[in-house]
């Protein structure tokens, strides 16, 4: 990836709140978010909890690191522990992901086998229904 096309990283100072940071993760060695990637991202940002009060932190995210610690080939339960023995005051390190495309980048950035399944198999299986149903109708149509 050239310097010109690398995500923004940045700095995030997050005092934590009644309710934790305020963000869900993803990711780890065991629970692999972004294939052949064992990073940890920000599944979702709780509703007036720290992250979103800051509001640097987006979904996509991805954490690099944390207190200085940082996020790589970590199971998913390492990286918790680590988030929850962080502190009041936590210092993240995250790289900003395209939100546009999500945490997988922009197009140039991803693997061709990155494309969902879903964005596959939904059409052909609307196609086949659609035939399905013309051949149908045409045989009820051609009856005298």
């Amino acid at each position: 990836m050239s310097a010109g096309s690398r995500a923004a990283e940045e700095e995030i100072e997050l005092i934590r709140g009644p309710s934790g940071l305020g963000f869900n993760i993803v990711g780890g060695t065991d629970q692999q978010y972004v294939s052949r990637d064992s990073g940890i991202y920000v599944s979702s940002i709780k509703e007036n909890g720290a992250a979103a009060v800051d509001g640097r932190l987006k979904e996509g995210d991805r954490i690099l690191e944390v207190n200085g610690v940082k996020l790589e080939n970590l199971l998913h339960k390492a990286a918790v522990d680590l988030f929850r023995s962080s502190g009041d005051r936590v210092l993240l390190k995250v790289r900003h992901q395209n939100h546009l495309n999500g945490p997988l980048g922009s197009k140039s950035d991803r693997d061709s086998e990155g494309t969902s399944l879903a964005a596959i198999v939904v059409p052909v299986i609307l196609a086949a229904v659609a035939i399905y149903a013309f051949v149908k109708f045409r045989q009820r149509s051609a009856r005298f």
